[in-house]
């Protein structure tokens, strides 16, 4: 710490420099150093003992200190820009187990982090990814159901309505926050990265959209990315139905009664599975998407390859609009398929050009391994679920100042390297 303090110093300055106060710039410089030192817990109390400084001023800064973690995080955004020139936009959650049952937005539900149901916190990012570095550059916590008044009949229910009111109190959640699902979420905080200065948004480069298929099997988050023009590349159920794209629909005879039919297509529909099967092996490609770091002799470049294939196909869940001539819009199936196993293991559906090389497809379905880099640097080195404070403002206020802890460890991490010796 002694031989980055300077560097800390200025990347502080430089993030936290529309604080208006500055003893809130040297208290967030302070609050960075505690989640960089050494040590086991990332709270405040274990972080102020190591930096020698009486807890409550950790606190203050976090909890009640008037500063904007939107602004910082827009800055950390449009240097991740610049930095890292990020691929692409991919969105993820974590689970933060938590032990009662006061801290914003706790209750039991699934967690990935966990592999199970159990008491946690849910917080949705999005993540600026290269396959060299990556920034998560924007969060929200997840309110479930049982956290919005709003959700509860209150006539029926006046108690329950009633207690939610309560903890909601307790956590300072302000009253336009509301329980809403996850990918709507992912949608906000697109919108705000790629919104217009002007109307408050960070005015960054669209990009494409990689994320798993809990956000790619809702094709209302699909429709709304197309809506907004923002490329996706989304894993997906081997199950969703689909055509090839080359069905074409037709028109019924009209018969003279009733209303004229609409056109359809004549076949029923198919899913990713069966597609990819009935392309078969002849259509597979090897494909490396990028080289790892566990070289062996069987391997000496670390070289991470597997056989895919792409199809055009044109996705037909019945909520998908269609043309006036009844065509469905077409995309990009990938599906990978490794040696040995009898069926393709992994689906995406892409709206990437279709001109686009089947390994720019795959670079871009695989390139989330970043995200599992950063939810793992971010918690098991910089405290990132060791919060322990109850209120919403804190919360976001702790993983914004953890992201920007990240994002200096990022900066020193691709320093030159001296020559190696002789």
């Amino acid at each position: 710490m002694a031989q980055v303090r300077p560097r800390l110093v200025a990347f502080a300055a430089g993030m936290l420099g529309g604080l208006v106060r500055s003893d809130q710039r040297a208290k967030g410089e302070l609050y960075l150093r505690g989640l960089l030192l050494d040590g086991r817990r990332k709270s405040m109390q274990p972080m102020a003992a190591r930096l020698g400084v009486d807890h409550q001023q950790l606190q203050q800064f976090v909890t009640s200190s008037t500063w904007d973690y939107g602004e910082v995080r827009g800055r950390l955004a449009r240097w991740a820009q610049e930095f890292i020139d990020p691929r692409a936009y991919v969105i993820d959650d974590t689970g933060f187990p938590k032990d009662g049952v006061d801290s914003p937005g706790v209750a039991r539900m699934y967690s990935g982090s966990l592999g199970k149901v159990g008491n946690c916190q849910i917080g949705v990012s999005v993540h600026a990814v290269t396959d060299w570095a990556s920034a998560a550059i924007d969060w929200r916590l997840f309110l479930p159901k049982s956290w919005d008044d709003a959700t509860v009949d209150g006539d029926d229910d006046p108690e329950a309505a009633a207690e939610i009111r309560r903890r909601r109190a307790r956590s300072k959640i302000p009253d336009q926050v509301r329980h809403r699902e996850k990918w709507r979420q992912a949608l906000d905080m697109l919108d705000e990265i790629t919104g217009d200065e002007q109307a408050g948004g960070w005015g960054l480069h669209p990009r494409p959209v990689v994320a798993d298929a809990g956000y790619g099997d809702c094709t209302e988050f699909r429709l709304e990315l197309e809506a907004r023009g923002l490329p996706y590349v989304l894993a997906v159920q081997a199950t969703t139905s689909a055509y090839l794209a080359d069905a074409q629909p037709m028109t019924p005879p009209y018969r003279g009664r009733g209303r004229p039919p609409v056109p359809r297509y004549p076949d029923a529909r198919s899913t990713l599975a069966a597609l990819a099967l009935t392309a078969g092996r002849r259509a597979l490609r090897r494909v490396t998407w990028r080289h790892g770091t566990r070289k062996h002799p069987g391997n000496p470049t670390a070289a991470m390859t597997s056989r895919f294939l792409a199809l055009r196909v044109r996705p037909a869940n019945r909520d998908i609009p269609r043309a006036p001539d009844g065509t469905l819009p077409e995309c990009w199936l990938i599906a990978e398929w490794p040696p040995g196993k009898p069926e393709p293991t992994d689906y995406w559906l892409s709206t990437m050009a279709p001109d686009t090389p089947l390994r720019e497809l795959v670079r871009l379905a695989k390139i989330r391994w970043r995200i599992e880099h950063d939810y793992r640097e971010l918690k098991d080195g910089l405290g990132l679920d060791h919060f322990e404070g109850r209120s919403y403002l804190g919360w976001h206020r702790h993983v914004t100042l953890t992201a920007l802890a990240q994002a200096f460890c990022t900066s020193l991490r691709y320093d030159p390297k001296a020559p190696a010796p002789a």
